[in-house]
């Protein structure tokens, strides 16, 4: 029998991942995709006071990583909340792309004004259907699959944590589903990035995906990522991502995020993303002047600005 949170995915079969195979720059399946990818690794980049105006207009979906995108120094300030629903109140949809874990997912998925919610680094999404009410859930691996993992996964992350001393498992690892996070930066540390390197090379020699974030390792065993879970969510809840990639923007902060800078052309980094910038595999394309959630306040305000030029109604 299906665990009781997956009850409400009877009426969503479950659904392939869309972009299974990709370049090392991320960039996901077909032409329009891949070439739209090429701007993020090819120039250095440029402030996001250089975005065309037409462009910034254009866009219908916002999607955004949270930890150091939305937050500072672990909250989620004011400003930025009412950024989010200021875009929700234009008709933007908002979308968390995380790797915070199952837990979480559900209750940014309930009470933040967005549209939905893809966390673990692709491994899931939530959307709260708000007239039907139920919790639409998609998960990227079968059940069996995932407890099958689990064991050989922790047993990689408690290696991780002999080899590095100062990094420990992070706090939130009791709600998570499908990988396992090693914290460097949030309650542990911090450690430098040479540290956070080595975690992730333990889980890779032990046949893991590992991602840094801005204060994790993340890994997990299964082919998906961020990239490959936006693509699942807007198959079934929109349209094919890469027939909207024009309409669709991304903002993000650190080496995890380098699968939706690779192929989303108008992708952002908030200032804080600079440090990073040499260990990402694609970079963004434009760039904050304000670090973390005071940068995507930034970007919303060129958006809705944008639009108010452009004269579209909300």
């Amino acid at each position: 029998m299906a665990p009781s949170w997956e009850a409400p995915l009877r009426a969503w079969p479950h659904l392939p991942i869309l972009i299974s195979r990709r370049s090392p720059k991320g960039r996901c399946a077909g032409d329009r995709c891949a070439s739209a990818g090429n701007h993020a690794s090819d120039a250095a980049p440029r402030p996001l006071s250089d975005a065309p105006l037409a462009a910034l207009a254009a866009l219908r979906w916002v999607l955004t990583d949270i930890d150091d995108t939305l937050t500072e120094a672990g909250r989620l300030p004011s400003a930025t909340l009412a950024a989010m629903e200021a875009l929700a109140e234009a008709g933007i949809e908002v979308v968390p792309v995380t790797g915070r874990p199952a837990g979480w997912c559900d209750a940014i998925a309930r009470q933040w004004p967005v549209a939905a919610v893809v966390g673990e680094n692709g491994a899931l999404w939530y959307a709260e259907d708000r007239r039907a009410r139920p919790m639409l859930r998609w998960q990227a691996q079968p059940e069996a699959t995932r407890l099958a993992d689990r064991a050989r996964l922790m047993a990689l992350a408690e290696a991780a944590i002999a080899a590095v001393p100062g990094a420990r498992m992070a706090a939130d690892q009791p709600f998570r589903l499908f990988d396992a996070a090693v914290d460097f930066a949030e309650d542990a540390g911090p450690l430098d990035r040479d540290a956070a390197a080595r975690v992730a090379e333990v889980f890779r020699n032990g046949g893991a995906q590992a991602r840094i974030s801005s204060i994790h390792v993340n890994a997990w065993f299964g082919d998906w990522d961020k990239l490959s879970g936006i693509a699942s969510l807007f198959a079934a809840r929109f349209r094919p991502l890469d027939a909207v990639l024009d309409r669709v923007a991304f903002v993000g902060d650190s080496p995890n995020d380098a699968p939706m800078f690779g192929a989303i052309p108008f992708s952002v980094g908030v200032a804080n993303a600079v440090p990073f910038l040499p260990m990402m595999e694609a970079q963004p394309a434009y760039l904050t002047r304000a670090a973390g959630g005071a940068g995507f306040a930034e970007l919303a305000g060129a958006v809705l600005a944008a639009r108010t030029a452009a004269r579209i109604p909300a």
